[in-house]
Order: structure tokens, then C-alpha cells, then sequence
């Protein structure tokens, strides 16, 4: 059995935290929008609109031809009409769906650094949220653990958007596991027209790979998918501390974990990095770039160079 295996082995959840009141939700949120928004208007919204294109062009009106205009654009029927020489003009049809597919699983609650990964989750989504509302696409959200927690409709504006924040900082999830390839499939069949689905998540699936890889593959044959990976240093590494007691946060599972051994550490360290490894071999074979998030670093700076990124990619 591998190390990693010895969490799942008995279900006991541990109580999630009473819900914060109110008012203290509502601050959350805004906090989070004001930090938000400044980046979004300096940084995030140009480079947004330049790697998420529309889904065609639109004719809105003609022209009089200007030196240097594409003769392709030149309307032959209303020149002929008018005696000038008239090109069409068109715009891009920037009807995007946008859809946060956010885990909100008990691995969610950890992180040894800045913060936990459920505050990195309400970052990441607030600045991919902001970023396409400012740029009058369409956001929905869907929330799961092992099972479909919450899905909210995407719509556009701001109003949606504090709402999505609201929900991701308040919801109490009933699951404490992962089921990403059902929450996958479900967000597949539920888009009915192509989408740019980011899934926010740590990625962490043991023996479902196969059906990840499946799941992932259906998905970005329709869709834009776009996995935002959740990490924590302490992660990849257990520390020389002697004999600990290690809890799973998704199932309760405990087991006691002789860390002062060099050949445990080794193991585990290996038994992550090729988990991590499988998963990102799936994310090169379908062409999906990811967003690696880590708690002790800034997101908007990851964030920020994935949109350089998928440009300079999408220039050549």
C-alpha cells in the first residue's frame, strides 16, 4: 500500500466550522472586491480580452475607405450604389461563457503559509470573475466536493459577481471527499454552447486518474478547460519532526507517521511528485495550460503570467 493511500482508509469526517455571521461574510467580501478590482483595472483586463477571443465577428455598419484599410472589407455592392468606395465594418462577438468550476473539499481547509487554499480559491475566482465581467462576458459558478454542491446560472455584471464571492466565502459544503471527474462531466453536459471552464483545484485524485483523464478529455473537446492548481509547500514534503499523528481532511482517516525516517520521507516525496506528474501528463496531452497557485506566493502574479503565457502561444 502506498503512503499516500494510508489517509483513505476510515471514514470519520472532522466538523466543518460554524458559518460566519453575516455582516462579517458581507465584509469578506468586499475586502476581497476592492483588492480585486484595482488589479483587474491595471493589469488583468487588457491581457484577458487579448488570450479570450469571441466566438465569431459581428457586421455593424460600413465606411468610407481609409488608405490602409483591407481591400478583402470592401463592400462592391454599396460602392457601386453610392459611387464611393465604402469597406464593412465589423466588431468582435464577445458573448463568452465563463464557468469557476471550484472544489470546495475538506483538502481545501489546509495551508501551512500565507493562508489556506479555500482563501486562495475565492482570490483565483475573484480575479478570473472580475476579469471577464469587465469585459461583459458571462460568469457561472459550480461548486463540488464528492458530489454537485452548488451550481449558480452565469450572468453578467458585477452584482453577479459579488454574489459568486458570497457563496464561495459562506457556502458550507455537505461532502468532505473529491469526485472531480463526475463534477467535470457534469459541467460538460451542462454547457451547451462551447465555454472557458477554469477548474479550481488541488488535484489531488489517487487511483480516479483514469477516470479524470476521461472526464478531462470529453471536456476540452468541447470546451475551453483550464485547470487552476492549488498548492501548498507543505505538500511535497513531510518534515523531520519525529512520530506524527497525520489526519486526512476529507475522510477523517488518522495514521501515525514515523517522519524522522529518511526512507518514509523519500517515499512520500516521491509518491507526490509522480502524482503530480500523471496528472500534469494528461494537462500537456490535451493542450490545457495551468494556473499553479501556491500559498506563499502572490496569485495575481500566477495568474498575470498565464496570460502572457497563453499570448506569446497564441501569437506563433
Amino acid at each position: 500500500m502506498a503512503l499516500l493511500d494510508l489517509f483513505r482508509r476510515r471514514p470519520s469526517p472532522p466538523a466543518l466550522p460554524p458559518p460566519a455571521p453575516l455582516q462579517e461574510i458581507l465584509r469578506q467580501v468586499r475586502r476581497v472586491e476592492l483588492r480585486t478590482r484595482g488589479l483587474v483595472t491595471s493589469r488583468f483586463s487588457g491581457e484577458y480580452h487579448s488570450v479570450f477571443k469571441g466566438q465569431g465577428i459581428e457586421f455593424v455598419e460600413v465606411r468610407e475607405y481609409l488608405p490602409g484599410d483591407d481591400v478583402r472589407t470592401i463592400d462592391w455592392n454599396v460602392s457601386a450604389r453610392t459611387g464611393g468606395v465604402f469597406v464593412k465594418k465589423y466588431v468582435e462577438e464577445r458573448e463568452l461563457t465563463v464557468l469557476l468550476a471550484v472544489d470546495l473539499s475538506g483538502s481545501q481547509r489546509w495551508g501551512t503559509r500565507a493562508r489556506f487554499k479555500s482563501e486562495m480559491v475565492v482570490e483565483a475566482a475573484a480575479t478570473l470573475a472580475m476579469s471577464a465581467v469587465r469585459n461583459n462576458d458571462r460568469v457561472g459558478l459550480l461548486v463540488f466536493t464528492d458530489r454537485v454542491e452548488l451550481f449558480v446560472p452565469p450572468r453578467k455584471g458585477r452584482r453577479h459577481v459579488m454574489r459568486i464571492l458570497r457563496d464561495l466565502i459562506a457556502f458550507r459544503p455537505t461532502g468532505r471527499g473529491t469526485d472531480l471527474a463526475a463534477s467535470i462531466g457534469y459541467a460538460t453536459r451542462l454547457l451547451r454552447s462551447r465555454s472557458i471552464v477554469f477548474v479550481v483545484s488541488d488535484f489531488v485524485v489517487g487511483p480516479a486518474l483514469a477516470d479524470v483523464d476521461r472526464a478531462f478529455t470529453a471536456a476540452s473537446a468541447r470546451h475551453d478547460v483550464i485547470p487552476v492548481v492549488l498548492t501548498d509547500p507543505a505538500d511535497a514534503e513531510l518534515p523531520d519532526a519525529g512520530l506524527l499523528r497525520v489526519r486526512d481532511p476529507e475522510t477523517g482517516a488518522e495514521v501515525i507517521v514515523d517522519t524522522s525516517s529518511a526512507e518514509i520521507r523519500e517515499r512520500y516525496r516521491e509518491a507526490v511528485a509522480e502524482e503530480r506528474m500523471a496528472m500534469r501528463r494528461i494537462f500537456r496531452r490535451l493542450g490545457m495550460e495551468e494556473i499553479a497557485l501556491a500559498t506563499d506566493e502572490p496569485t495575481s502574479n500566477a495568474v498575470l503570467s498565464f496570460f502572457r503565457r497563453r499570448e506569446r502561444r497564441l501569437r506563433q
